[in-house]
């Protein structure tokens, strides 16, 4: 682990840096994956939002 000596002695430790690397851009079917899972996340939300109202109002 890469450590530094500061004045008095004390040791400063630091974290192992990842190794970078140049990102890919994502293909067609990655994103479809992305617009179905848009899709479920926003039916999901839509109807807990749904659900939390119909229950508040009865009564």
């Amino acid at each position: 682990m890469p450590f530094i000596q500061e004045d008095g002695g004390r040791l400063n430790n630091f974290a192992k840096e990842p190794k970078i690397y140049q990102a890919t851009p994502p293909t067609a079917t990655q994103k479809r994956n992305y617009i179905f899972y848009g899709i479920g996340a926003l039916a999901l939300v839509s109807s807990l939002i749904f659900i939390a109202y119909s229950a508040s109002s009865m009564g």
